[in-house]
């Protein structure tokens, strides 16, 4: 019972924490790059401060990793959320009053450093949960997002006056005062002795870990779902603003996605249990694939919203059932390097697309952007259908 009652407890505090980290995250897309727009020498730089986010988390990911691995998980996401969440907003908050563009993206690059701790909120679901409850305990992580879904857009809008004569640094001033917040609940969380770091224990290199046909795929699904995701998530407030949409209708738009990408976390564990992790990543493939061609279609009101939902409900799919099959493929010593290699990877692909969301849709279009994916998102596809229908073949670690 007491297993229970901790095991609970301990994936409410981290799916709060990954609630609050995702307000930050959505505030980034959805108002980094029209900041950007503002403050950048040239209009096709207006993401940069986007990418600048997700290159932080590149350099980052893999040292919080390992860090994590030889201090614990709950030190490691306090000292993320100090120096990236505090730090990361408070620097964005200088760089807009100081209408400098290079401090701006600065900030950014901290509040990455502050994802790159907190994407380790899902795999700290596993290591604080029982076998039989892992998959569930990943995607009830991720779902809180959907409370995020409202209140990030609400603080993308409402709070940009927050401070008189310093238009749109509210919003990350809002994001260092709930990265406070996510310190003290941080400070409650109990990891069990198995899922903390042990010396002395052997593991396998990472050379043989990386080999295995499950690490492939997982890696695979979860970095080019993320990276497509993250570039027309990018994309879209741009590509709203050129067509005369305000900023309540952007905000509205990604509203929705969000809930599009975290919603489906109430019931993706217990999909991945019924079906099989396979299906579940082949499910997402065809829905990226839709959001895709809806998006070539047009650029009416009605376009975005269902490209961007199904482009959430997508990267969903895939994250999760990836993050669950990555977790198959090592034991708990191998975990600091191989989540670490993992995240490098998928945030390496995430901030090229983040990169060349701007210049992609100021050279191709709206329309053209989405068609580009779906090569992409084949190959995908193709991967996730032979993990579907193969014979079982169950991982040893």
């Amino acid at each position: 019972m007491l297993r229970v009652s901790s095991e609970k407890a301990n994936v409410l505090i981290l799916a709060i924490c990954q609630m609050m980290f995702i307000i930050a995250a959505i505030t980034v897309m959805t108002l980094s790059g029209v900041i950007g727009l503002e403050l950048s020498p040239d209009p096709a730089y207006a993401t940069l401060p986007i990418a600048m986010m997700m290159l932080g988390t590149v350099i980052s990911t893999l040292p919080a990793s390992l860090l994590m691995a030889k201090i614990g998980r709950r030190l490691g996401f306090i000292l993320g959320a100090l120096l990236g969440g505090v730090g990361g907003g408070l620097v964005s908050v200088v760089g807009i009053a100081a209408e400098s563009f290079l401090i701006f993206c600065i900030g950014n690059a901290l509040l990455g450093l502050y994802q790159g701790f907190a994407m380790y909120y899902r795999f700290a679901a596993v290591d604080v949960a029982s076998p039989a409850f892992r998959a569930r305990a990943i995607s009830l992580v991720l779902s809180g997002g959907v409370a995020a879904a409202f209140l990030g857009p609400w603080n993308s809008s409402a709070m940009v006056d927050l401070l008189n004569g310093i238009h749109m640094a509210g919003p990350y001033l809002v994001i260092a005062i709930q990265a406070l917040l996510v310190i003290l609940l941080l400070s409650r969380l109990k990891v069990p002795y198995s899922g903390e770091p042990h010396q002395g224990v052997y593991a396998r290199p990472l050379a043989v870990i990386a080999g295995q046909p499950n690490f492939i795929i997982a890696l695979i699904s979860a970095s080019v779902g993320y990276a497509i995701m993250i570039l027309l998530m990018s994309a879209t407030p741009l590509a709203m603003r050129e067509n005369g949409y305000s900023m309540e209708q952007v905000a509205f738009i990604m509203q929705w996605h969000v809930l599009g990408m975290f919603t489906p976390s109430f019931f993706t564990g217990n999909l991945i249990t019924k079906f099989g992790v396979g299906k579940i990543l082949l499910t997402g493939s065809v829905t990226l694939a839709g959001a895709a061609i809806v998006g070539h279609s047009g650029n009416t009101m009605s376009h975005y919203l269902i490209s961007l939902v199904l482009l959430g409900v997508g990267w969903n799919f895939l994250f999760v059932g990836g993050s669950t099959l990555l977790s198959t493929t090592h034991t708990e010593e191998e975990r600091g390097k191989v989540q670490g290699v993992n995240d490098l990877l998928i945030f390496s692909l995430v901030a090229l697309g983040s990169l060349l969301a701007g210049k992609l849709l100021h050279s191709f279009g709206w329309e053209q952007l989405n068609l580009m994916m779906l090569p992409f998102i084949s190959m995908v596809g193709l991967l996730a259908t032979w993990l579907a229908f193969s014979p079982p073949n169950p991982q040893k670690i």
